[in-house]
């Protein structure tokens, strides 16, 4: 095959690559990607949007589920309901499929040559691509690495039959009977409480003393009490062992050994970033760990060879992978740009959600910050209470010598739609007073957040 000159190589075509690629092509940059599977990365095909999916079937199969046990607040009634879980699978594959082709579709309009294949690196600015047809040679003067994340496998686990990972749970073709969920952070739950929606016997085993450790206690305590309402068993300060014909042996808090049943094994303690295969050891970048070091205008060690989204390291999350590709293609088009982001929010779409944004009361305080912290709970708004979903509550945090708002979290039912207003309020530097004098409209789960920078201020209205 003739070889393929260009001046942008993109590699990995997930949210951050895809992203950078079409920002080229936009600013006339002549631009290559390479993408081993399908556009859209983890998070398109097997992640964010797959796992959002299931999770909303799950909730509308519980909402139907209540309504037939009886006694339900609005009244309403029905028979018992059942579900055809292919039905449901082919539902969530045909959102990806239509996502795929919608990527496809930007990519050629911004006039970028997509190339299916495995990239592996013989010099900084040259790729072999082993594609169905053949080696291709491209070479680039500038190289973007986005080759993106991959679940972390226990060793006396692997993955295969019954042990799945994230990828492997959302391609189930039924609901499991016993399901066990080892580890008890976002991922975990997020598809342990679906699929115990959906009728599975879930237990979720948490090595740490309790479930989602990176939130803090007060945001993770309303997503405890609804897992007991749905009765999934969770065993924190319990690791788990060695795999038993009959499930998973984990040793408990105590010290001492008990047999979790499980027919499905759900592993989900972390994912780690892929740098192997793809001739690392060509280029010798700089590592930071696992990860590749970068600056702030996501630069590697090597000149011309920029690296960003999951392999450059923590937060793994699709919209900063987006957002640094948009600023490395306008960099390599010349343009002036560093990352100076100030909040990247954080979405756990557990049930309920949780959304955090910039600064928490203790990280606030441990950066020797004198603060003001304002809470409101939706147990006192009115759209929550129409919703019949008042559990949660959302928090502001500011300083206290000019109230310039330093972070917002919230936890509730369907607070992740805030999370851009939250993040907002952080890049526009907002204080206090300019939350507190912005018309929130009645009745929204919005005004949670005016209330919050209200009670701050030490006037709240409603509460």
């Amino acid at each position: 095959m003739k070889d393929i000159s260009c001046k942008l190589l993109v590699i990995g075509a997930g949210p951050g690559g895809y992203t950078c690629a079409i920002r080229a092509g936009q600013l006339g940059i002549d631009t290559v990607i390479v993408e081993a599977k399908k556009a859209g990365g983890t998070c398109l095909n097997v992640g964010c949007i797959p796992s959002k999916a299931l999770i909303h079937a799950a909730d509308e199969y519980e909402s139907v589920n209540a309504m037939a046990r009886g006694g339900h607040p609005l009244g309403i009634s029905a028979q018992g309901p059942a579900i055809d879980f292919a039905k449901t699978i082919a539902w969530k594959d045909g959102i990806v499929g239509r996502l795929n082709n919608g990527v496809a579709g930007l990519l050629k309009k911004a006039g970028v040559k997509v190339l299916v294949g495995w990239a592996t690196f013989t010099d900084g600015k040259t790729v072999e691509v082993t594609t169905e047809l053949g080696r291709q040679v491209i070479r680039a003067e500038h190289v973007v690495i986005a080759t993106g994340s991959e679940p972390v496998e226990l060793p006396f686990l692997p993955f295969g039959g019954r042990v799945i990972s994230s990828t492997g749970a959302l391609a189930l073709t039924h609901v499991p009977g016993k399901l066990a969920v080892i580890g008890g952070g976002y991922i975990g739950l997020e598809l342990g409480t679906a699929f115990a929606k959906l009728g599975a016997k879930v237990t979720v085993i948490e090595a740490q003393t309790r479930i989602l450790p990176q939130y803090d206690p007060d945001l993770t305590r309303p997503v405890a009490k609804h897992l007991r309402e749905l009765n999934i068993d969770v065993l924190t300060g319990a690791k788990a062992k060695a795999a038993r014909e009959e499930g998973i042996l984990v040793e408990t808090a105590e010290g001492a050994e008990s047999l979790v049943e499980a027919d499905t094994v759900l592993v989900t303690v972390g994912r780690r970033p892929k740098t192997a295969g793809w001739g690392l050891d060509a280029i010798d970048l700089t590592m930071d760990g696992p990860f590749i070091r970068i600056d702030d205008q996501c630069r590697t060690s090597m000149r011309g060879v920029f690296a960003l989204g999951d392999v450059t390291g923590e937060p793994m999350l699709a919209h900063r992978a987006m957002a640094q590709g948009e600023m490395v293609a306008e960099i390599i088009s010349g343009k002036k740009r560093v990352w100076d982001r100030v909040s990247i929010p954080a979405v756990c779409f557990t049930d309920p959600e949780i959304v955090t944004a910039g600064l928490s009361p203790d990280e606030a305080r441990a950066s020797g910050i004198e603060i003001v912290v304002g809470q409101f709970p939706f147990q006192a708004n009115g759209r929550a209470m129409t919703l019949g979903r008042e559990a949660g509550f959302v928090r502001i945090v500011a300083r206290a010598d000019n109230h310039l708002v330093l972070g917002i979290q919230g936890v509730g039912a369907g607070i992740s739609e805030l999370s851009a207003a939250f993040s907002l309020a952080l890049e526009m530097r907002a204080r206090l007073e300019d939350v507190a004098e912005t018309i929130h409209a009645h009745p929204t789960q919005s005004e949670g957040f005016l209330e919050a920078a209200l009670g701050a201020l030490g006037h709240a209205i409603h509460i």
